[in-house]
């Protein structure tokens, strides 16, 4: 029996110019009215496609929230690995310090898109947020940096799995935002706070 052909066509003139035009459309929107308010047929509206174009390529706000901040995650994802390398022999607190001064600056440059993909999402015990590439990544870093802090320290600390998790739940979007709009805090105040509780 023959094999069936896979076909990896390019995508479509037509189409990747309907994604740029949501993608800019969508942004424009988020940028004046934030990411919740936003529903998808003021989306399609904004940027003159029909809905069913606009659900061809999206299902959900979600996806879409996804897609335009593929790129800003991927250069987070560099800049970790190039601190990391360009850290590596200094403490483990040091490393986890940047570490956490990076992502805060994601989050403060992309605070909306990051909730509203987070916001779209399953709850936490599904596998939401947490099972994105990035917060797998992150996560992991954080395991083995608490690792070393705990080795370097000579003594046994908080479980470094679980300390993660709590680390992780307290850098969720709205748990920065609340911290952010309704407390008050800068950003350097919450890494000042989050450096104290956690390492």
């Amino acid at each position: 029996m023959d094999q069936p052909v896979i076909n990896c066509r390019p995508e479509r003139k037509d189409a990747a110019e309907n994604r740029q035009r949501i993608l800019d459309a969508a942004l424009r929107l988020f940028e004046e009215h934030g990411v919740e308010p936003v529903s998808m047929n003021q989306i399609a509206a904004e940027a003159q496609i029909g809905a069913g174009t606009l659900y061809r390529r999206y299902r959900n706000k979600n996806e879409l929230c996804m897609d335009l901040i593929r790129d800003p995650v991927d250069q987070l994802s560099r800049d970790i690995k190039a601190y990391l390398q360009g850290n590596n022999s200094s403490p483990p607190s040091e490393r986890l310090r940047g570490l956490l001064a990076l992502f805060l600056q994601f989050k403060e440059i992309h605070a909306g898109l990051i909730a509203g993909v987070e916001h779209s999402s399953a709850p936490l015990g599904a596998h939401s947020r947490t099972s994105t590439s990035l917060y797998e990544e992150f996560h992991q870093l954080l395991v083995q940096l608490f690792e070393e802090v705990s080795l370097e320290a000579r003594q046994a600390g908080p479980d470094s799995v679980f300390r993660a998790d709590m680390l992780m739940i307290a850098l969720s979007s709205d748990s920065y935002l609340f911290q952010r709009n309704v407390r008050g805090n800068s950003q350097d105040t919450i890494l000042d706070q989050l450096c104290q509780t956690f390492i």
